[in-house]
């Protein structure tokens, strides 16, 4: 059996109280003011006491978790865990990281979800290994439930949550574990630098994106896994288009094809042809698109889903984008009314929300072009009633060039308002917009 923890104890009596002038801090007090800290670094409520500070004095408890851990240290004014006599067991891993926001729930008065975070970050040490089954789990759990509610949910919360799984995955690396493991653990790392990577795009850093693709490719690698390598090419297409830089976007896309695994490859055929449409080679975006168009693809069981996924309705609106690289407004408005109506049959909870507004701005270009003002109105009314939050910068560059489509309307009241409403929200993307456009069915068509 241990013996106390003679350590600690000594570091909690030479703590004054800070209830009691000249008396050192109980266990009580030290619990409370480990709580308190907790809560302001991590708005999770612990339930910290006297009496666990009194079994770790005794040495019931030799090794307490990473939280505790960590206001322990804070409290008690000390840098590294031995000075209080905490040594880890065999196998467990020293880089644990600190403990962090919890994901897009943070700030909700929600003790379930408080509840089921803590659980989470203990997995490892239930299971009394580095790494196990259900810690490897969770990882790819809370990695699906980043990538399907993205864009349906703020960002920064989002990201915050990928990066803390980025950091828990190499953490746990950092320690022993059977091969199978750590590819496994590689391949969580991977899918959770590409979302930052994604995200970094639509927070307006492509330049970023691309260092954390590199990153994720090395994951890959390490994890011999071919449906990661492929939304990876296709994250890293992502970095390039939005940079304008096309030939390297299509060649990302291009040699993400040798990649079949998973819907990678249809988003890949897809994007390469605007690409390639962008840059003048149309031969070689038709024939892409007509690879596109044949595939019959199916979601690969390791594909996080969401934004890593690629649904027909998602591929088509990337189709629309192509024909209006080659000058066909009413092939770009077929596809992309077709994509918007798939979108809209599918429940809200499944779509990919970020995909869905941009085959809606596809839409207004079309209309625009066809002479079609009423129509480019009701397609681009839901996108400028988005909040804040959600206006990424890929949008609103969309949304710029459908502002230089209305040129032709410069003397209609209904084109001008268009402009002006479309004006601020670009201009000014942290401030809801607060003039409505008119309802096409109050007022009769316009044309140029």
């Amino acid at each position: 059996m241990s013996g106390p923890n003679e350590l600690l104890r000594e570091a909690r009596e030479r703590t004054p109280s800070r209830r009691a002038p000249g008396e050192h801090m109980s266990r009580s007090e030290l619990a409370d003011a480990i709580c308190a800290w907790l809560w302001s670094t991590t708005e999770i409520k612990y339930e910290l006491d006297g009496h666990y500070i009194a079994k770790l004095e005794r040495g019931a408890v030799r090794w307490p978790g990473a939280a505790y851990r960590s206001g322990l240290r804070h409290v008690l004014g000390v840098a590294t865990d031995n000075e209080l006599g905490f040594f880890p067991p065999a196998g467990t891993s020293l880089t644990e990281p600190d403990p962090t926001p919890p994901s897009s729930m943070a700030g909700h008065d929600d003790d379930l979800v408080y509840a089921g975070d803590e659980s989470i970050a203990l997995l490892s040490f239930a299971e009394e290994s580095n790494v196990g089954e259900l810690t490897v789990e969770q990882l790819h759990a809370d990695i699906e439930r980043i990538a399907q509610s993205y864009l349906r949910t703020p960002i920064r919360p989002l990201f915050a949550k990928s990066r803390a799984i980025r950091d828990r995955a190499f953490g746990l690396l950092a320690g022993n574990q059977s091969p199978r493991q750590s590819r496994d653990l590689y391949s969580a790392a991977g899918w959770a630098i590409t979302l930052l990577a994604w995200m970094s795009v639509d927070l307006g850093r492509p330049d970023i994106a691309e260092g954390h693709t590199r990153t994720a490719w090395a994951c890959a690698e390490a994890a011999d896994h071919d449906v990661l390598r492929g939304w990876i090419r296709a994250t890293q297409h992502t970095a390039a288009f939005w940079q304008e830089d096309f030939a390297r976007a299509a060649a990302y896309a291009e040699d993400g094809l040798r990649y079949s695994a998973g819907t990678a490859r249809l988003f890949l055929a897809s994007a390469a042809s605007v690409d390639l449409a962008r840059v003048g080679r149309t031969d070689r975006a038709r024939e892409l698109l007509d690879v596109a168009r044949a595939l019959a693809v199916r979601p690969a069981d390791s594909e996080p889903g969401g934004v890593l996924l690629c649904t027909p309705e998602r591929a088509e609106g990337l189709w629309a984008d192509t024909h209006l690289s080659f000058g066909d407004a009413q092939r770009t408005a077929d596809h992309a009314d077709h994509s918007v109506a798939q979108f809209e049959a599918v429940p809200y909870t499944l779509r990919n929300a970020g995909s869905e507004r941009m085959a809606r701005l596809q839409q207004a270009k079309a209309r625009l072009l066809l002479g079609q003002l009423d129509g480019a109105i009701e397609a681009v009314e839901p996108v400028l009633e988005l909040p804040p939050e959600y206006r990424v910068r890929p949008l609103i560059h969309r949304l710029a060039e459908v502002a230089a489509l209305t040129a032709p309307y410069a003397r209609s009241p209904k084109g001008r308002l268009l402009r002006d409403r479309i004006a601020e929200f670009t201009q000014q993307p942290g401030l809801p917009a607060r003039t409505a456009l008119p309802s096409r069915q109050r007022v009769p068509a316009e044309s140029p």
